[in-house]
């Protein structure tokens, strides 16, 4: 059918050209009308969460980690819905640890506090005395792709090298302006293009620079995991000696089941070193994964970390106003 063949192939990628979603209709022997419709239909269902570009934010000058916030229980969902409401974080979650809340944090590299500066101001607002921040050592793998039957399905991974270079003022806003969903029209890129003052043709061009340069990620459709079938969302985290971090984290980047994988740093709260995200359709399909991998990575300790809830997910609008606003509202109300 067109529906699965058509979600499997926009969670690749979506072709940089004038009329996207034709030149997909040609590849799946369809008709362009046809592959909007069914487009339409899947997001009315709330299966596919939304089709833009993703940009690397440290790529773009900005400065993210990994953060965990030990919590009371009690106070957890107030705590949640104010770390969620800083515009630099992408993701929340109640994990099932004690260190309980577990949110992605960006800021700009002019922010007036800084990554370190909005935890600290965060855990104090929340109350929060004990919390780490995990930062990317090393990338083995980023980019969720949920088109799999069996978790220990291989892929190839491509490692990016090279340097992104500094972005230019017109570029910043290239990245501002379509890092939204994109509308399911003909030309989508068209209105954008005329906002910027450019023809679609030259808009094309800068955005495929971007991704040449690593700036873009990838351009793709996100899925709502759980509506897609894939229920259970497990953050494993490794122990491994110095010398096996990097064989480990390139044997479980290969596993299509794994969206994510990172070597972080670590303190004397935090002593896992590797980190992997494991898509299942249940917790037991993905324990299943773990302990088949787990014969081959051979770690000292390891821990599977499976979300309880979801308080946020939504992607980091790059250079935008609401940052600033946060942080001058915050800081203005406590004295920074």
């Amino acid at each position: 059918m067109l529906r699965e063949r058509l979600l499997k192939r926009i969670q690749h990628h979506i072709p940089l050209v004038e009329r996207p979603f034709l030149e997909i209709a040609r590849e799946l022997g369809s008709e362009e009308e046809k592959v909007i419709g069914t487009l339409e239909r899947l997001k009315a269902e709330k299966i596919i969460r939304q089709i833009s570009p993703i940009y690397d934010t440290r790529a773009v000058g900005y400065d993210s980690s990994l953060v965990a916030f030990r919590v009371s229980p009690d106070r957890l969902s107030d705590v949640a819905r104010m770390v969620s409401s800083h515009p630099g974080v992408s993701h929340n979650y109640e994990r099932d640890h004690d260190f309980n809340l577990w949110f992605t944090l960006a800021v700009p590299p002019d922010s007036l506090l800084g990554l370190e500066g909005t935890v600290a101001l965060m855990a104090e607002l929340g109350g929060v005395e004990d919390y780490v921040v995990l930062r990317t050592v090393k990338t083995y793998k980023i980019g969720v792709k949920l088109d799999y039957g069996d978790l220990k399905e291989r892929e190839e991974v491509e490692q990016r090298t090279g340097s992104h270079g500094e972005l230019s003022e017109l570029e910043k806003e290239v990245v501002r302006l379509t890092q939204e969903d994109i509308p399911l029209v003909r030309e989508p890129f068209r209105e954008t293009a005329q906002k910027l003052g450019l023809k679609t043709e030259e808009l094309l061009s800068i955005m495929e620079e971007l991704k040449e340069r690593g700036v873009m990620r990838r351009f793709s459709a996100i899925l709502f995991h759980r509506r897609a079938g894939f229920r259970a969302n497990g953050m494993v985290v490794w122990q491994l000696p110095e010398d096996r971090i990097d064989e480990a984290g390139r044997f479980l980047a290969r596993f299509k089941s794994v969206s994510h994988c990172y070597r972080r740093t670590i303190n004397q709260h935090w002593r896992y070193n590797l980190f992997s995200m494991v898509h299942g359709r249940t917790p037991e399909e993905v324990m299943d994964f773990v302990a088949s991998v787990r014969e081959e990575i051979r770690p000292i300790d390891y821990r599977v970390l499976f979300s309880r809830r979801e308080f946020k997910k939504r992607r980091v609008k790059l250079f935008s106003e609401e940052l600033y606003g946060w942080e001058r509202r915050y800081v203005e109300a406590h004295s920074y």
